[in-house]
């Protein structure tokens, strides 16, 4: 059963094979268990961008067995912080919850060249979210 008491936070893009997927895997590898992570699409994509797991196996994280979700009302319901990354009104907004809008180039269709500097700003980000919501003690 998840710690309640841990922040939680959900990454949504349209596909959730990329942008999400990148963030995602950036806080868990860099939160450890200090943090619980979801990452969902509005519109999933079948499979993880091929470019975007070559990129992240640059910086030494594994993401070729993830597989895009569905994003679902309940995953919002779960989380403290929603961080959209370009799926526009087909996020579902609740009172209460924390929502941040990344504005990030989509990689869908790129090469590994285009996906080097998304990726680079995404875990920029990801350390800037992570003092904030689960600063080390």
């Amino acid at each position: 059963m998840p710690d309640t008491a841990l922040p939680s936070v959900l990454f949504v893009c349209v596909h959730n094979a990329g942008r999400s997927q990148m963030a995602a895997a950036f806080l868990t590898h860099l939160a450890g268990d200090r943090v619980q992570v979801r990452s969902a699409g509005s519109a999933p994509a079948d499979s993880v961008n091929p470019a975007v797991v070559a990129a992240m196996a640059e910086v030494g994280i594994d993401v070729s067995a993830e597989v895009p979700k569905v994003l679902t009302v309940e995953a919002v319901q779960a989380s403290d912080v929603v961080i959209t990354m370009g799926c526009g009104d087909t996020c579902p907004v609740f009172p209460g919850k924390r929502y941040l809008d990344w504005q990030l180039p989509d990689p869908a269709g790129q090469g590994v060249e285009a996906v080097r500097p998304i990726r680079d700003d995404i875990e920029r980000r990801i350390r800037g979210l992570l003092d904030e919501i689960a600063p080390k003690g």
